[in-house]
């Protein structure tokens, strides 16, 4: 690629454009050791390049290095070879970095002190670039090399020494360097000149046509030249204008040297204006004695205005005070209910179990009773038809006197004697067909209630799969723009706040969302810095509440109504952070929410204090470890609670357990994470399918089972229908009156037995009813007491719901109140030190008067 032109249309002062220093913080690189890297150098018999070639690098406290060179390179090709931690990349991204590119360009992180050893004060780059031949820059003051040495400082700040071949320092500015590189046409951000491994593996990755563009722009440096270009149509345009108000200017002055000239000539003696001087001079010292009176009598009337502004902070003090101990005791009462309800729901629990136990003994009770109920009535209605037939054969034996019939009789005698046979065999099946009845009823009411919970277990599987698929959906979507994390509209939106700010609609442009703007440094507590912070990832920093407005209308073009919109904080913004370590928790062992993270802005610092109070909440990993630390103990000063590393929220007197598994917001190994949730899908699929094919087996089952129920009921009824034609024909030939030998009197005794029996078995069948009606009163109180228990515990829980609501409105309450406080304390504060302020000006004044 050609160089650019070293001719310029501006002032040395104008000729380029500064490069912007990269300010944010850098994810340090832990992979990284002190170990050995090969250098192979190219040495072909191709010419060597005289200008611009990089002959040696050496790292000081670089990345994880403490001392890494100087390596010296070939001419042309040079291959860089070593293990893992090398410190292959810490040489690449120290060219980038020594030659004054952004620290963002090397995708090792965002901000230079990032890239300064643990426990250093300060890294330190040296670069040597040839310098010869004709297209040497400045050769004469340079000599045959250019030697570049980077300072970094632990705050992110460096400095520039550009030193000659001989060790001589020829220049501090970073326009030099720039001039340098130009002339030698070295583009450090440009991905053809250096191509780092994230941006080649993003390049090949990249399926946008729109990206490939974007890096065909940069490639060619018609991007750069597009850039220049504006700045150069800029700057003519100011220059234009200037030059223009030169012009008026000009004018202006002529005008006032003719109007000075003519007063000078009419100037009429020296001794007149002298008398005239010491005249205004006595007058203008008791101008400025009454100009200091003046002065001090606003002074005074605005110490008195401050202190009664002190005296209402002061009463407003109080009454937030008031509102925040209303707040938190509110707070308390609400989960003292909560908790009270809570024992009592499980304290009902077994109460509960033990009453349906006995309403399932009680439905069997009454359920046998009614059986031994229906007997007796059936056995009853036998014997009183037998006595009406007994009756019936005596009035015809004494109408008959044929006694001719013997050979029917031993034909009726055997007959019903295998009858009877007949009926004992019936009795038994009856018995067997009875104990299979049951087992299927006992069968089918086991699949059922299986069924049911699998169904359930089916439904909850379900919904779990659908909450993943979600999310992974999402976090594909975010490989390409990490904003969609946070939404679908989250870059669409971000794009229109840009325009807006643009076009003057924001007084300071909006932050967020919040959980774009930070980063755990430790990737093992990305899960309980989301279950601590929660929605407020998803929320967005204005200045004022105009500049809330123009947010909210924004908003309202990327989500429709009904749906939830992210939270908007509003908060004057402010360039330090607040001064919370007189209020802060410290644990020697355990990090705050607060020092956990790494933010980059102020106002999203200051915002998470307020609405979070993130340096009052500790991480601890351990679920037994934070248990020990805030319930066995008490808990460290000023720490309100503890999240462990699964999401786990740990007070001094309660634990409440995530119900989420793994960060969705701040984790960093999205590939990794994409496949964990691909294959809990697949495996919630499978799960699923096992689920469906338990079901499709379980109602075949009952189905079947229920079949064969039905057929044993059909042959039950069929055995009872031949028990009772059998035992009727018994009857029926027993009672048949027997001309010749049947004995009157017999049977009027055996008319007399019957009766006997009927009335014996009618006093049984009383007895059976009383026992039915008893278990059936057992029963129907048994029901009564399970459905009143079953009611209070479903009460219990409907009145739990909206107190867990009432509870997150009172916790935001009382932030909202601590917050409120914090408001006034910091206003005091600072009116305080203004009073203070304009008292001491008082005294300077009152001194200078004297």
């Amino acid at each position: 690629m050609a160089k650019r032109k070293e001719g310029n249309f501006f002032s040395p002062g104008n000729a380029k454009r500064p490069r912007q220093e990269e300010l944010d913080d850098f994810d340090k690189d832990g992979d990284e050791d002190e170990c050995t890297v090969s250098f192979t150098n190219g040495t072909s018999t191709l010419t060597a390049a005289e200008v611009g070639i990089i002959e040696s690098i050496q790292l000081r406290n670089f990345m994880c290095h403490s001392m890494l060179g100087p390596f010296k390179f070939g001419s042309n090709v040079n291959f860089v070879v070593g293990n893992n931690g090398s410190g292959k990349s810490a040489v690449l991204t120290a060219l980038i970095v020594g030659l004054g590119g952004k620290a963002v360009a090397t995708n090792r992180g965002s901000s230079l002190k990032g890239f300064v050893k643990d426990g250093q004060n300060s890294a330190d780059i040296s670069i040597t670039l040839r310098n010869r031949g004709d297209d040497a820059y400045r050769a004469s003051v340079y000599g045959d090399s250019i030697i570049v040495q980077q300072h970094i400082s632990m705050d992110g700040s460096r400095s520039y020494k550009l030193k000659s071949e001989t060790g001589a320092v020829v220049s501090t500015r970073k326009e030099e360097l720039i001039g340098i590189l130009d002339h030698f046409n070295i583009q450090v951000d440009n991905p053809v000149s250096v191509l780092t491994q994230e941006m080649s593996k993003q390049f090949l990755q990249s399926k946008n046509e729109g990206d490939k563009y974007k890096f065909f722009m940069k490639a060619t440096q018609l991007e750069q030249m597009k850039e220049d270009y504006s700045y150069i149509m800029e700057t003519k345009e100011r220059t234009k204008e200037q030059i223009n108000q030169g012009e008026e200017r000009l004018t202006e002055l002529k005008r006032q040297c003719l109007e000075k000239e003519e007063r000078f000539q009419s100037i009429a003696g020296l001794s007149t204006m002298k008398t005239n001087l010491e005249y205004l001079k006595h007058e203008m010292a008791w101008a400025v004695v009454n100009e200091i009176e003046k002065q001090l009598n606003a002074i005074r009337d605005n110490i008195k205005i401050g202190e009664d502004r002190a005296a209402r902070l002061e009463r407003k003090m109080e009454e937030q005070q008031v509102r925040l101990n209303e707040a938190e005791k509110k707070y308390k009462d609400i989960q003292d209910k909560l908790e009270k309800i809570s024992q009592e729901t499980n304290a009902r629990a077994p109460e509960c179990m033990a009453l349906k136990v006995d309403l399932t003994s009680k439905k069997r009770a009454y359920n046998e009773a009614e059986v031994l109920y229906n007997r007796s009535l059936n056995e009853y209605r036998a014997l009183k038809k037998d006595d009406e037939q007994l009756c019936k054969r005596i009035e015809e034996l004494r109408k008959s006197a044929d006694q001719s019939l013997e050979p029917e009789r031993l034909e009726r005698q055997k007959k019903i004697s295998w009858l009877k046979g007949r009926v004992k065999v019936l009795q038994d099946q009856e018995s067997s067909v009875n104990q299979e009845i049951e087992q299927f009823q006992q069968a089918i009411e086991k699949d059922k209630e299986e069924h049911t919970r699998i169904k359930r277990e089916e439904l909850d599987v379900k919904n779990t799969l659908n909450y993943n698929q979600r999310q992974l959906k999402e976090l594909k979507d975010s490989k390409t723009d990490r904003l969609k994390r946070f939404g679908p509209h989250v870059p669409a939106l971000l794009e229109a706040i840009d325009d807006a700010y643009r076009r003057g609609h924001f007084t300071y442009k909006p932050v967020g969302p919040l959980g774009a703007c930070i980063h755990p440094r430790d990737a093992e507590l990305a899960l309980a810095i989301e279950s601590c912070l929660k929605g407020l990832l998803q929320a967005y920093c204005c200045h004022n509440h105009a500049d809330e407005r123009v947010l909210q209308a924004l908003m309202k073009r990327f989500y429709s109504p009904g749906t939830s919109r992210p939270q908007i904080i509003v908060s004057e913004f402010r360039n330090e952070v607040y001064d919370v370590r007189h209020r802060a928790a410290y644990h020697p062992e355990f990090p705050t929410v607060l020092t956990a993270l790494e933010i980059d802005n102020a106002v999203v610092t200051n915002s998470l204090i307020d609405m979070r109070s993130i340096e009052t909440v500790l991480l601890i990993k351990n679920n037994s470890v934070a248990r020990a630390v805030m319930q066995s103990q008490k808990p460290p000063k000023n720490c309100r609670e503890a999240f462990t590393a699964d999401g786990d929220q740990v007070f001094a007197g309660r634990y409440y357990s995530s119900e989420y598994k793994r960060p969705k917001f701040l984790s960093r190994d999205v590939d990794s994470e994409i496949s964990d949730l691909e294959n809990e899908v697949e495996n919630k699929k499978a799960q699923i399918s096992n689920l469906q094919q338990h079901l499709s087996a379980l109602e075949k089952d009952i189905k079947h089972n229920e079949e064969l129920l039905r057929r044993c009921q059909l042959h039950y009824k069929e055995l009872k229908m031949k028990m009772r034609r059998s035992i009727s024909e018994i009857r029926e030939l027993e009672n048949i009156e027997e001309h010749q030998c049947v004995d009157i009197a017999t049977l009027e005794d055996e008319a007399q037995e019957n009766k006997i029996k009927m009335k014996m078995v009618e006093k049984n069948m009383e007895q059976q009813k009383e026992n039915m009606e008893h278990f059936k009163s057992l029963k129907i109180e048994a029901e009564n007491k399970y459905d009143a228990i079953k009611q209070k515990i479903n009460q219990l829980s409907e009145l739990a719901d909206p107190l867990k609501d009432e509870l997150n409105l009172a916790d935001s309450e009382v932030d909202n109140q601590k917050r409120g406080k914090r408001h006034y304390e910091d206003k005091q504060k600072e009116h305080l030190d203004t009073l203070n302020k304009k008292k001491r000006e008082l005294d300077m004044k009152e001194k200078e008067l004297e």
